[in-house]
């Protein structure tokens, strides 16, 4: 069982959001199993998932959720057909509404110690779907199975404390006490995740549960993303002081003006010792479009794990070139492309798939 919530938030205790670059014990993900999250392409899912596990078990533990041991014992056999390390690879039967973990499963905090928490914010399927509750409780499942202490950040708002919600996707640190995140997902009218909050509220919680000193606000999100612009598509810290931005320059397209104005925000940005950053524009595909309908293909939707980047691709020419831009900010990793055509006609891709737990010490 997950200890008690402490009387302390985590930046009372020491504990801040680390970034995706350092070490992880494992990363967690949960079993396709919604045909109707890729209509006409699930078939080729499953697999995709197959092979990404492969991946990530020759670098770390998978922490796998499936919705119950029939599932289980289907997953075993293509893992094994895969070739993945199934030693390293353990399985949760627990049930679940989606399989978009980075959204709906734990955001760890790390103290300098190297103990690791829970900090379990709501998720309520983007404030779009209503199929979220089951997804709802991963986070609680996870902190009782490894026994960690948690959080439920809440605010008082108009009289009456609600839980606050938030999706992993929609931030991104550099393990430092900066933060990457947009207006349109966590602030705009259209949104409705946290109704009523204003931005120094919200900067407040990112300070108490996140030991976050600074938010780099940008705008808005790319076409096709109804997440209400998640910033793991638009931009990524790479290191401390290094953000990864992604840029459109055809200004006929959708892209191009929102990530112009993400960009110059960035250029407009300074470090905590007042210098500016050190930016690295990353291209964006060519539209992708399915059934009439653009899907919001990135390659900053990319995960790094144990010695590894993955990042999606698109049988685009652009490919290449993204693929060099990130083995030259990544030294030392390995970068791998990993077809994603068919995956992001769900409207998520590799980042949004995973979450990290990130490396700990024995308590």
């Amino acid at each position: 069982m997950p200890a008690e919530s402490p009387a302390k938030t985590p930046r009372q205790l020491g504990y801040r959001l680390p970034a995706e670059w350092e070490p992880h014990d494992a990363t967690w993900l949960a079993w396709p199993h919604n045909p109707e999250d890729w209509p006409g392409k699930f078939q080729a899912i499953p697999w995709l998932y197959a092979e990404i596990v492969r991946l990530l078990a020759a670098r770390e533990r998978v922490e796998l959720v499936v919705e119950d041991a029939k599932t289980q014992q289907r997953v075993t056999g293509m893992l094994r057909r895969t070739g993945a390390d199934l030693t390293r690879v353990r399985f949760h039967q627990w049930p679940t509404d989606r399989g978009w973990t980075r959204d709906s499963g734990p955001i760890f905090v790390r103290s300098a110690q190297g103990r690791i928490a829970i900090t379990n914010w709501q998720f309520n399927g983007w404030a779009k779907y209503s199929d979220w509750p089951l997804d709802d409780q991963l986070p609680g499942r996870v902190a009782g199975l490894l026994g960690l202490p948690q959080w439920q950040p809440t605010l008082e708002i108009a009289g009456a404390s609600r839980r606050l919600v938030l999706e992993g996707g929609s931030i991104d640190p550099n393990g430092q006490g900066l933060l990457l995140t947009t207006e349109e997902c966590l602030l705009s009218d259209v949104q409705q995740r946290n109704p009523g909050l204003s931005r120094a509220q919200l900067e407040r919680a990112f300070y108490d549960f996140l030991g976050i000193d600074q938010v780099i606000w940008l705008n808005r999100g790319i076409a096709g993303d109804d997440t209400h612009g998640h910033v793991d598509d638009i931009a990524r810290f790479a290191a401390p002081a290094t953000i990864i931005a992604a840029v459109e320059p055809d200004k006929n397209d959708a892209n191009h003006t929102p990530l112009a104005e993400n960009l110059e925000r960035l250029k407009a940005a300074r470090t905590p010792d007042g210098k500016q950053f050190t930016l690295v524009e990353l291209p964006m595909p060519r539209p992708i479009i399915f059934r009439n309908q653009r899907v919001p293909a990135s390659y900053a939707n990319f995960y790094l794990a144990n010695g590894v980047v993955l990042v999606p691709t698109f049988h685009d020419p652009n490919d290449r070139v993204a693929l060099n831009i990130l083995a030259e900010v990544f030294p030392g990793r390995d970068v791998i492309g990993v077809h994603s055509v068919d995956l992001i006609w769900g409207l998520g891709a590799l980042h949004c798939m995973t979450q990290q737990q990130p490396a700990s010490v024995p308590a």
